[in-house]
């Protein structure tokens, strides 16, 4: 049964194709895309799975979150071969920034078998300058104004001056400053984090993808937990927010979700959110493109709630209002404090703090009915900004309304209670298999290139099955 059609990408020659979501199987409860190459066949990949178990996630048809498009008011580049190939953005686009992230290396002191960037590998080019950081950040507040900021890689930390790619950010007064990183760094090495803070940082985005080893040495071919943790105390006690960032396989901690949502509370209030993410097939990954261990997002909704049924509901989980529907889920809650040490809770003991979820703050942050693009972008973009910092940076001026005033949505956030707050979010990037160019054209988290372009992450990352990038080498 065909739900819809789009245009995608050919896995080996990356050739636009036509494609459709269709439902499969007996039941028809599995939703995937389908498409075929005149060269290389045809191809498909599970977009939504709503089979047995899976009972109280979401239907693909009541989930779609339609909206007016908001195109770019200074395109970047002009339309020749048509989407995916003009990037930059064009005017075609039909969203604005809300997170922009800049690769400042490929270094890593990890070699995971699953990296988006395919990062520590051999033959790395070297970290750009900080001339050519500073004009990154420059293009990016010229074109998409004070929209967030994300430090990534590669492994930002293997950076000695780091801190001044930090300045430069804070200068250009974005919204948040973040940090993406495996945190190891962090719990290494004693007041780190606050040099870090002291130059402008204001949220760490922490790799963090279950509570045992075992997890860890399949992802990220080395035990990590210990450092983990004294990361995060090192962030708490420098008054940065922290979100744990956890990719998810199926087979490998598909099974830990619940507890590592234990495990987040009870690190304490400067963890303010668990974001979890599917495996996709980009970079660098141990399996055939075919065969990758996928979860859907409905899945890790419903997982959520058999694993911590105390804590969340599937039902408690909104659409996105900034990115295309399908590509992500969360919910808003306020966290309740029960007595516990903090960062110390052990896998499969109860969490340290209950969470009440906050209907009407998700309704502020989503409206329920069809809002234009530019508005889902800015209070994402407002909600971020204000909910990732760490409580020891909300009473210097929080944040305010891009029109320059305090607005409802900061009022409601401000009262939720800033150490409070809570999220449990997911976001499905998608790989050459799974691509939707209507999702692609919907994206508001764009990699900002050397030369000034702006690249919808998962296009910026995309890679046909034998390695080759759609963009070409990050900075060539």
């Amino acid at each position: 049964m065909s739900l819809r059609r789009t245009q995608s990408l050919c896995p080996v020659c990356l050739r636009r194709v036509e494609a459709v979501y269709q439902r499969v199987g007996g039941d028809c409860r599995d939703v995937v895309l389908r498409k075929t190459c005149p060269e290389h066949g045809p191809f498909s990949a599970p977009v939504w799975r709503e089979g047995p178990g899976l009972e109280n996630a979401p239907l693909f048809e009541n989930w779609s979150r339609p909206k007016s498009p908001s195109y770019p008011a200074h395109p970047g580049t002009t339309v020749r071969r048509g989407c995916p190939f003009d990037c930059g953005l064009c005017r075609l686009h039909a969203q604005h920034t809300c997170t922009g992230l800049v690769e400042v290396t490929m270094r890593c002191d990890l070699s995971c078998p699953v990296c988006y960037a395919g990062a520590g590998a051999p033959a790395l080019p070297p970290d750009p300058p900080l001339a050519v950081v500073a004009a990154q950040l420059d293009s990016l507040r010229s074109v998409s104004g004070p929209c967030n900021v994300q430090i990534s890689g590669g492994e930002p930390t293997a950076r000695e001056d780091l801190p001044a790619i930090l300045r430069l950010a804070q200068e250009r007064g974005f919204g948040l400053v973040q940090l993406n990183t495996n945190g190891l760094r962090l719990g290494r090495e004693e007041g780190y984090a606050t040099r870090l803070r002291e130059a402008g940082l204001d949220s760490v985005y922490l790799q963090w993808d279950g509570v045992s080893e075992a997890v860890f040495e399949t992802l990220r071919g080395r035990p990590c937990l210990d450092l983990k943790r004294r990361a995060v105390e090192h962030c708490a006690a420098a008054g940065l927010g922290v979100v744990l960032v956890a990719t998810v396989a199926r087979g490998v901690n598909d099974r830990e979700m619940g507890d590592l949502l234990r495990l987040a509370l009870a690190l304490g209030p400067a963890v303010r959110g668990l974001h979890f993410q599917p495996v996709s097939s980009f970079g660098r990954y141990p399996w055939p493109l075919e065969n990758a261990p996928r979860l859907t997002l409905p899945e890790i909704m419903a997982a959520l709630e058999r694993q911590a049924p105390e804590l969340v509901r599937a039902a408690h989980f909104h659409p996105p209002g900034c990115e295309h529907a399908l590509c992500s889920f969360s919910a808003l809650y306020r966290r309740v404090s029960t007595q516990s040490r903090p960062g110390r809770a052990e896998a499969g003991k109860r969490a340290s703090a209950h969470l009440e979820w906050l209907p009407d703050g998700n309704r502020s942050c989503c409206s329920p009915l069809p809002p234009p693009a530019a508005e889902g972008a800015r209070k994402a973009r407002q909600f971020v900004a204000l909910h990732w910092k760490g409580a020891g940076l909300l009473g210097m001026g929080g944040v305010k309304d891009e029109a320059g005033a305090g607005g409802d949505f900061n009022r409601f956030l401000a009262e939720a209670g800033a150490g409070q707050r809570f999220t449990v979010s997911g976001m499905a990037f998608q790989d050459a298999l799974n691509l939707d160019l209507e999702r692609v054209r919907g994206c508001c988290i764009h990699v900002v290139r050397p030369d000034g372009r702006l690249i919808p992450f998962c296009l910026h990352n995309l890679t046909a099955r034998d390695g080759t990038r759609l963009y070409g080498e990050p900075w060539a």
